[in-house]
């Protein structure tokens, strides 16, 4: 008992500053199903917030949110060891959860928030109605025909495979999102370069093409997959950067800001990444149709598929699933029903913004 007192006495600080971060949570929880103070946060607090953190983290050639993650992981396992050998791993242990409580409680505030506001669809006035499978065969259609329009546009390499330098792409973000914001001004937002990731190889093994990081307001980019994916990738994650918190949105929205791209490789990037979810889409309603609808991509679109798809066939394993499974989780404790599976619904918000440029609209 009295080495239990002595204890809580040595550490009342961090007691302290344990029970407030539960106590931050439980407020978040508590007020996330109010609109209305979720979108004042957002202007007033979380998203100015994100914005100064990105503009220090911005002139960084690598991502302050590895290095912070590292210096963290590093800094953990050193005063771990110290705390084994003078006997006082009860006290890491404590320390570490206020570290990860008020790390979550960060999260919560900064992105967490961005769940519960006014979403993308409402403040851009889009309904994304229900599909049917012949709209939905008209817009990948007309998808197909822009890559095949695109696709000769890009540098490949010997085997006809896009081998564009992953320099030019992160150089290629400038103005992006200019013909976006004119027609949605709540999109504007200052620039913040995209940046590479060092531990690329290990975002792979999980599953992954590039975050934002809630903290930093900083969005950093697998490097190691095939380019070919990249810009859009790029674009969806400026898409978060903006505001735009739903995975489905965000993929809406980047394939938006790369297809009016003048940049021929952020297009070609966008169209073929609208069009391989509209394709996925598709062979859930109707595989024949899907099948015919391969059928009319240019060799060198075939040629990216293959390379891309062989490139995540090597990840596959528990790690992989163990990441989706680990981000599924962490999407709906924000209430994304969906979790990763959500990435297919920005079919019907494409769908609707597509279709009346199709036959099928006309």
């Amino acid at each position: 008992m009295n080495r239990l007192s002595h204890f809580l006495r040595a550490h009342c600080a961090a007691l302290s500053a344990l029970a407030l971060g539960l106590a931050a949570l439980a407020l978040f929880y508590l007020t996330r199903g109010k609109a209305a103070v979720m979108d004042w946060w957002l202007a007033h607090v979380s998203m100015p917030v994100k914005r100064g953190v990105s503009f220090l983290a911005d002139p960084l050639p690598f991502s302050a949110c590895e290095l912070g993650a590292t210096v963290l992981f590093l800094g953990a396992l050193v005063l771990l060891v110290r705390a084994i050998r003078r006997r006082t791993l009860a006290a890491w242990v404590l320390h570490v959860a206020v570290l990860l409580v008020w790390g979550y409680a960060g999260v919560c505030a900064l992105w967490g928030t961005q769940y519960y506001g006014t979403n993308f669809a409402a403040k851009a006035g889009m309904t994304a109605p229900p599909v049917s499978t012949g709209e939905l065969a008209a817009v990948t259609a007309y998808f197909a025909d822009k890559v095949n329009e695109t696709a000769p546009l890009a540098d490949r390499d010997a085997d006809g495979v896009f081998a564009v330098d992953k320099r030019e792409i992160f150089a290629g973000y400038a103005h992006l999102y200019d013909p976006l914001t004119e027609r949605w001004p709540f999109l504007a937002g200052p620039e913040r370069r995209p940046k590479p990731a060092v531990y690329s190889k290990l975002m792979s093994a999980w599953g992954f093409t590039g975050y934002l990081c809630p903290l930093v307001g900083e969005s950093t980019l697998n490097v190691d997959c095939p380019a070919v994916f990249l810009p859009v990738t790029i674009a969806h994650e400026l898409a978060h950067q903006r505001g735009v918190a739903a995975e489905q949105e965000a993929n809406f929205v980047g394939v938006m800001a790369a297809t009016a791209s003048a940049n021929a490789d952020y297009a070609y990037s966008g169209w073929l990444f609208g069009y391989l979810h509209l394709s996925n889409a598709l062979y859930s309603a109707d595989p024949a149709l899907a099948a015919e609808s391969y059928k009319t991509l240019c060799a060198d679109a075939r040629a990216d598929l293959a390379d891309n798809n062989a490139y995540w066939k090597q990840w596959e394993g528990p790690v992989r699933e163990t990441g989706e499974k680990v981000y599924t989780t962490f999407l709906q404790g924000y209430g994304q029903s969906l979790g990763m599976r959500s990435y297919g619904a920005c079919v019907d918000l494409l769908v609707e913004e597509f279709l009346p440029n199709t036959t099928a609209g006309a």
